[in-house]
């Protein structure tokens, strides 16, 4: 048990709860304002707080229409985030991260990688991306083929290695940038 509440993990598919989204983030019942200012910063530090606020019953909206047909029912992308604001209240020292982002909007899922490497500066994060431009300021990357580390280093090594991931990196940024060159 003490290994796991120090252990988080957002996955690409979100389990949510037909509980409030304040009970979502704290994962227990709001005691104190203590736990509301915390649903508060994690909110915001995901990036769903306006969204949230702008629903009549903010935090205590029920999340899913399972027992309430007033209930919430969030976008792909704002279950990331929702998972993504469990993890900073949870406040774990190991965060593994896999595609955390793949429902959001190239700009929103800059500023969730900016927030989670601020997050992340004292913790251990792992972050599984196929999005290469998510592993740009990343302190080691490894790249797996096979199941078995092919390239590892930080961004500025593996390209200058002139390798796969160097390869995978160009090819992905000229869709972004919408040429052929």
């Amino acid at each position: 048990k003490s290994i796991r509440k120090k252990v988080g993990a957002v996955f690409q598919n979100i389990e949510v709860y037909a509980l409030t989204i304040a009970e979502n983030i704290l994962l227990h019942e709001v005691k104190s304002q203590k736990d509301i200012d915390l649903v508060h910063e994690a909110l915001k530090f995901a990036g769903l707080y306006d969204y949230v606020y702008s629903l009549k019953n903010n935090i205590n909206t029920l999340v899913t229409r399972e027992f309430s047909k007033t209930g919430v029912v969030f976008s792909g992308g704002q279950m990331q985030k929702l998972a993504i604001a469990r993890g900073y209240a949870q406040n774990y020292q190991l965060f593994i991260l896999d595609e955390p982002s793949s429902a959001l909007d190239p700009i929103a899922e800059a500023k969730i990688y900016e927030n989670m490497l601020e997050l992340g500066k004292d913790k251990t994060m792992i972050f599984i991306s196929h999005r290469l431009t998510t592993t740009v300021n990343a302190d080691r990357i490894y790249l797996f083929e096979n199941g078995k580390i092919i390239e590892q280093g930080k961004h500025q090594d593996l390209i200058a290695l002139d390798g796969k991931y160097k390869r995978m990196f160009e090819s992905q940024a000229i869709k972004y940038l919408g040429g052929n060159e």
